[in-house]
């Protein structure tokens, strides 16, 4: 039996799209390797969000080609949209796939012949012609949506994660995503509450729902509808457990949203929500759609509305422009601001953006030291949000990870509110535990049942 291996870069939403991609291929006969090394068909399901994203993909390219020679390498995903030819001359690469064509990705890869027969996979690279290999068209004339529940090793049994939308509508002057993604589309609502309830039906006690732009999720349905909605018929059609939120636009968590998830003992209380600067004048350059002080104003919503939740952001150093001055309102927001944790990048130079030839780019070892510090302030603010949980009773969903320790067998699990945090004993994964937190090790709750 002919057998394939998905690699995915990047996000959760090119995660969701392994997932289903690995549907395609089962749904054709062929069966899942182990490793890259003993696949007849590898596909690279690329990301492209940073230069280093991409030269990620082009070195395992390189490994797997020279590792397993034999094998047919598909090049997908965010990278294979944006430059499709680079890719194409890299050795080893048999077809390059984009995100306009991913819905089809495992009846290309394999190949048909004229008799509309699957090309056997030890004929397939000598059978292609140069105009064979790129399958590559404008993503905004597609509106496909891959959407399968993925489950993140090691983790494979807690957890699955559903995405909702894809693509988005913002033009960030920093971002290839939209130009990769296309426009923004949503997973229609009763596909939506039948993957739910058939993850609940399997057993499953949360499951974490995403997107590219996850808040504008049913603003392009016939009929629209906002995310608040989606929500709210998550919880009154299905008997889940426990949903998780990903990452939502400052702009799109409103009052209805924040008393939504502070209301509803079946949401986690986890709020993230980008940030990128501090700076008025760098938002501005940046083409985001708030200013600081509405920034401000919707975190402090939220931790009003939620005292123990985890609140974090996305953050960048470095955009063209960026003075110590702006630097500084950044750092300045951040120390005041309740943040849990943070997601610091430095920024990178995407070709295509309208930031790529702004004037008064930062030298990379100055955004490099701002990286740093952030960093070291969000180290800080996640200590101290966990000192404040010792002695409390909290909520956690145990994981598929059990250790040997030096006192004894313990059992890893997340909270409610994004801690790791482990506890005594082996507990089967995927279970709700009542638990009291004892102490900290090193970036783990320590916890007793």
């Amino acid at each position: 039996m002919a057998t394939y291996y998905v690699q995915n870069f990047g996000c959760r939403a090119t995660q969701a799209d392994g997932a289903a991609i690995e549907q395609q291929f089962r749904g054709l006969g062929l069966e899942r390797a182990d490793a890259a090394l003993d696949a007849q068909v590898v596909v690279l399901n690329t990301c492209t969000v940073t230069a280093s994203a991409d030269q990620d993909a082009r070195a395992a390219i390189r490994k797997i080609h020279r590792e397993n020679p034999a094998c047919q390498i598909v090049v997908t995903g965010c990278y294979a949209q944006r430059a499709p030819d680079e890719i194409a001359a890299i050795s080893g690469v048999t077809r390059v796939i984009g995100n306009s064509h991913k819905h089809q990705l495992a009846e290309i890869a394999v190949g048909r012949d004229n008799s509309n027969s699957f090309v056997p996979l030890s004929n397939l690279a000598s059978s292609l012609s140069p105009t064979d290999r790129i399958f590559v068209s404008d993503i905004f004339a597609h509106t496909e949506l891959l959407a399968a529940p993925v489950f993140d090793a090691p983790n494979a049994r807690t957890r699955p994660n559903l995405k909702v939308q894809d693509g988005c509508d913002n033009r960030c002057s920093f971002c290839v995503i939209p130009s990769v993604r296309g426009q923004s589309r949503s997973l229609p609502l009763p596909r939506i509450i039948e993957e739910v309830n058939t993850l609940g039906a399997a057993g499953y006690k949360e499951v974490v729902i995403s997107g590219i732009n996850l808040g504008r999720w049913g603003r392009d349905l016939p009929q629209p509808l906002k995310f608040e909605n989606l929500v709210r018929m998550i919880l009154h059609e299905t008997d889940l457990e426990k949903l998780r939120i990903s990452s939502v636009e400052p702009m799109d968590w409103s009052d209805e949203l924040i008393s939504l998830v502070a209301g509803s003992s079946r949401i986690a209380k986890h709020a993230h929500v980008p940030m990128q600067s501090g700076s008025d004048k760098i938002l501005r350059a940046m083409h985001r759609k708030y200013r600081p002080w509405h920034y401000r104003e919707k975190i402090e919503k939220i931790r009003t509305a939620m005292p123990h939740a985890a609140i974090g952001a996305d953050v960048m150093t470095g955009f063209p422009g960026e003075t110590d001055q702006d630097f500084a309102e950044t750092r300045r927001m951040i120390e005041d601001l309740p943040f849990t944790y943070l997601h610091v990048f430095t920024y990178s130079s995407r070709p295509g953006t309208a930031s790529e030839k702004m004037p008064n780019q930062v030298p990379v070892h100055i955004a490099r030291e701002r990286n740093h510090t952030l960093r070291e302030i969000a180290a800080a603010k996640k200590r101290a949000f966990m000192e404040s949980l010792v002695g409390k009773e909290i909520e956690a969903i145990t994981l598929d990870i059990a250790r040997d320790t030096d006192d004894g067998q313990t059992t890893e699990a997340l909270t409610d509110n994004y801690l790791k945090l482990r506890t005594p004993g082996i507990h089967a994964p995927n279970q709700w535990l009542r638990v009291n937190v004892t102490g900290i090790q090193d970036e783990t709750l320590l916890a007793t049942t």
